[in-house]
């Protein structure tokens, strides 16, 4: 039986972008708060990094007025 081995990636991961939550998600609608849930951020001031793919880029432009967004 052929073994089967994970390749990672540990050179170029392609192009990221840094998302800062900066504003409270307090009275903003269930949805958007979720999108923050996805996107991993749970506490003002706290900055993720994430690939820049089309999800990611529908994610920021969706809550956008929360976030400040750069890159690493």
């Amino acid at each position: 039986m052929a073994e089967r081995t994970a390749k990672k990636t540990t050179g170029s991961q392609g192009p990221r972008v840094r998302v800062t939550l900066r504003r409270s998600p307090i009275g903003t609608p269930e949805g958007h708060r979720l999108v923050l849930r996805g996107l991993g951020l749970r506490h003002i001031r706290q900055t993720v990094i994430r690939p820049d793919t089309p999800q990611v880029q529908g994610m920021i432009r969706k809550v956008g007025y929360l976030l400040e967004v750069g890159r690493p």
